[in-house]
């Protein structure tokens, strides 16, 4: 029966660290050889991080990335390691993958099907390889690919199993979204299954900007049965004893979910691209403006479990139209989650916008300005402390409020990081609940669940007076931005014409206002950013 120990070293890496990614490379491997594995796995591009973007148009960073490779070598007298990196040939670059065996570089993969649509645009650095081999080290046979070279039935995988590959390794740097981790499985499970062969699939994790990478590596056998399983969203090295030729123990399949439910899987994504994206840019510390309300009282509940408590501050901002509920939640809050909260009222700055203004705005009645004003003094005040301390401003738009511009530009989408910008609004409310239940008590409010929502900018003003309610609102968006559903198909989901209408006006007019919003965690299948890039001036209506 033939057998082979390999090491799956599920790394967070940082994209432009070369020094620190290969440290982290170098430690693994040793790790690895303490345990007497035969191979190790690093993922796509491990050496730069991933995406490195254009950094990929500097010359001297793709010639320090080759040249760290030789500390790399040095360290694989006793194993296989299989490392990504970017290879140049020529003029041209490469995604690529060192293959190194007993301190010999001998063979490099190049990555053939790039791919260029969402978040992805490869063909705008890399030329695509042509030859998928297959490789030998101490008796085995075994193939090397990357992550989008396995979604094609005809792709690399099949002719390296013709060849005679006993397993295929296939190293990845694939973003998350809901539900993905799923799709995965079943993909390669088929084409483990479709080839008769063996496939190893290690993937990346941590956050890097907009994206998260969630590990969830895995291992499906020559029956498409998978048998080896690392974490989500956690960093670490799992090593397995794969039978090549005979019976392998499978393990209980993942649901669409993930390895917990839904909000689980999301929750976890957004703590991880948090506190990355925090902690890889050099900040200790966020403030958040609490308004009492379900968002900030998610977000603040995401940055506590992020980075501690300690580095959490809330600044709850008054204004003559907050409401005593508003006020009892957001401290309600901060005492649950330990963290500092600071009121600075507004009334007075309000007063003076007011009264500098009058002259302009006599005989005219007040409108939109006047609550925008509010917010943006708002904003002024959290930039204020996070000029003087330091500290990150978090902002607390989600995905329902950013796509049809309920929200203020330069007030409560100032800030450094967006946490919840691509979850739906409904699906705050579920993460929440999720949280609280998980906690075991009302971590989150109780009042912030079933209170209805408003920015309190007037006087008693709700969302729905300017939206439809939003269990009706979020399958409309999801239709129209993550599904690009025509109009007619839209009106199927329930809604009227005019409400259909309005929302797609609505989403259209305010890509401006998403252009200049700050960066925010991908956890759909289609975020803004990256995912979606529609022209600010655009004529265009399906309707």
């Amino acid at each position: 029966m033939k057998h082979v120990k390999i090491a799956f070293a599920q790394i967070n890496t940082t994209v432009g660290d070369i020094d620190g990614n290969v440290s982290k490379i170098c430690d693994y491997i040793k790790k690895a050889k303490e345990s007497r594995v035969k191979i190790i796995l690093f993922p796509e591009l491990a050496v730069t991080g991933y995406p490195p973007e254009d950094l990929l148009l500097k010359p001297h960073f793709i010639t320090d990335n080759i040249d760290c490779l030789t500390k790399i070598q040095a360290e694989t007298k006793d194993i296989t390691a299989i490392v990504g990196f970017v290879d140049r040939q020529d003029s041209n670059i490469y995604n690529a993958v060192a293959i190194f065996h007993k301190a010999q570089f001998i063979g490099v993969y190049h990555k053939i099907y790039l791919p260029n649509y969402g978040v992805f645009d490869e063909y705008r650095y890399f030329k695509p390889g042509r030859k998928a081999s297959v490789y030998k080290s101490d008796g085995l046979s075994f193939g090397v690919n990357i992550c989008e070279d396995v979604w094609y039935p005809e792709g690399p995988a099949r002719s390296q199993a013709l060849e005679g590959a006993e397993i295929i390794f296939n190293i990845n740097a694939s973003p998350y979204h809901m539900g993905k981790a799923y799709m995965r499985e079943e993909m390669v499970a088929k084409r483990a299954s479709d080839n008769n062969v063996a496939i190893a699939y290690l993937n990346a994790v941590g956050g890097q900007d907009e994206l998260v990478f969630d590990g969830g590596s895995f291992v499906a056998d020559r029956t498409g049965e998978i048998i080896v399983r690392a974490k989500q969203f956690k960093e670490e090295m799992i090593i397995s004893e794969i039978v090549l030729d005979g019976y392998n123990l499978p393990i209980p399949p993942l649901t669409k979910g993930g390895e917990g439910g839904l909000e689980e899987e999301v929750y976890e994504a957004l703590v991880l691209g948090t506190r990355d994206y925090i902690n890889k840019n050099g900040f200790k510390q966020v403030v958040i403006g609490l308004s009492g309300g379900v968002d900030s009282s998610l977000v603040a509940t995401i940055a506590v479990d992020a980075i501690g408590r300690e580095n959490v501050k809330g600044v709850f901002m008054p204004s003559p139209y907050t409401s005593r509920e508003s006020k009892e939640d957001a401290n309600e809050l901060a005492e649950n989650l330990s963290i500092k909260i600071i009121e600075v009222p507004i009334n007075r700055i309000f007063d003076a916008y007011i009264d500098t203004l009058k002259k302009e705005f006599k005989g005219l009645q007040e409108d939109i300005t006047e609550e925008n004003l509010q917010a943006r003094i708002r904003g002024n005040i959290l930039m204020a402390f996070s000029n003087k301390f330091g500290w990150l401003v978090l902002t607390t738009g989600n995905k329902s409020e950013m796509s049809v511009g309920y929200a203020t530009l330069y007030g409560d989408m100032a800030g450094g990081f967006a946490v919840i910008k691509d979850v739906p609004k409904t699906l705050v409310y579920e993460l929440c609940k999720w949280k609280n239940s998980k906690e075991g008590r009302a971590l989150i409010p109780q009042r912030v669940l079933w209170k209805d929502p408003s920015a309190e900018l007037r006087p008693d003003q709700k969302d729905t007076d300017a939206l439809p309610p939003y269990p009706l609102l979020d399958p409309i968006l999801k239709a129209y931005i993550e599904e690009n559903k025509s109009f007619e198909e839209i009106l199927s989901l329930g809604c009227d014409r005019a409400c259909a209408e309005g929302v797609i006006r609505m989403i259209d007019n305010s890509e401006y206002k998403r252009r200049q919003s700050p960066p925010g965690i991908k956890i759909t299948p289609r975020a803004f950013g990256k995912d979606r890039r529609f022209p600010i001036t655009n004529r265009y209506r399906s309707y």
